[in-house]
């Protein structure tokens, strides 16, 4: 059995798959035309993030049997065209939710305490105490849309901090951590709104004029699920009217990001979508994902 690795993983992972007896090739960054031409040799490819496995790369593997994405969304993967070929489709639903979770509460304190406007403050030569008069979390209330198992992380750790929590959810009756609630209840209570959920048609663009318009004036929003499910263009005017008052994002609707148009804005603080990037996180997905291979590929 032969493995193409085609973004990065966890060294354990790849030792696992080859303590088995398969064959692993890494090329990481391998261009789509190349990897159309190098699929067919394989019976399975491993991805993260970056690696999109289109039904032209999944049509073009003739001896494909497993396709293993190390993380949480296989919004990089055709699911329609591996279906259609009978070709497994596996991922690390649980290795990340943690480190995602963990982000999304350090955007919600840089927020509070405008942390990176203060660190470029004193950069710049500045001492500025007087202009960085920031919040508590004690005390406020959280709004998440989605509780799935980073959402359930996430509202676990503010519940630890004195907020209260409305989850959002319509698949849901009742969640471990705070209380399940329509969104038109949650929008004008909410002091934070993270989002966890994966872009669909039913999330596309959930925070949009119209849901932005109902929220409490000053929230403050919190991306690190997927770009799509927040509407750019209504968050930047917001952001301008002061109708929210900071915006912490890790995900955008383009990737890698081309038009830097939100961070003109002194209120909008973010990262290149790194989510799932700690030490720990990457190295649970590497080797869950090496597992899930492995055993699809030698049938345990």
């Amino acid at each position: 059995m032969k493995v193409i690795i085609t973004d990065p993983i966890a060294a354990k992972g790849v030792e696992l798959l080859k303590a088995a007896g398969i064959e692993v090739t890494e090329q990481p960054g391998l261009p789509p035309d190349e990897l159309i031409k190098a699929i067919p040799a394989y019976d399975a490819i491993i991805v993260r993030s970056a690696t999109k496995v289109t039904a032209e790369v999944i049509n073009a593997g003739t001896n494909l049997k497993c396709i293993g994405r190390a993380g949480v969304g296989l919004d990089n993967v055709d699911r329609k065209a591996a279906e259609a070929k009978g070709i497994k489709v596996v991922n690390t639903p649980t290795a990340t939710s943690i480190t995602v979770a963990e982000l999304a509460l350090g955007m919600m304190l840089s927020c509070a305490r405008s942390i990176p406007q203060a660190t470029a403050s004193m950069r710049a030569g500045k001492w500025e105490k007087k202009q960085f008069k920031g919040t508590e979390l004690y005390g406020k209330t959280l709004g998440l849309i989605g509780s799935g198992r980073i959402g359930t992380e996430l509202a676990k750790r503010a519940e630890a901090l004195g907020m209260t929590v409305l989850v959002v959810d319509p698949y849901v009756k009742d969640a471990p951590y705070g209380r399940v609630c329509p969104l038109e209840e949650m929008l004008p209570a909410a002091d934070y709104i993270s989002l966890h959920v994966p872009r669909t048609e039913e999330t596309y663009h959930i925070i949009n004029r119209d849901t932005i318009a109902r929220m409490k004036k000053g929230v403050f929003i919190v991306n690190c699920a997927r770009g799509g499910v927040v509407d750019e263009e209504a968050l930047f005017e917001a952001l301008q009217s002061g109708q929210v008052g900071m915006a912490a994002l890790d995900v955008y609707e383009t990737e890698p990001v081309k038009d830097f148009k939100l961070y003109s804005l002194p209120n909008v603080i973010g990262t290149p979508h790194v989510g799932a990037q700690t030490k720990e996180g990457q190295e649970r997905a590497g080797i869950g994902i090496a597992e899930k291979v492995r055993d699809a590929l030698l049938g345990a």
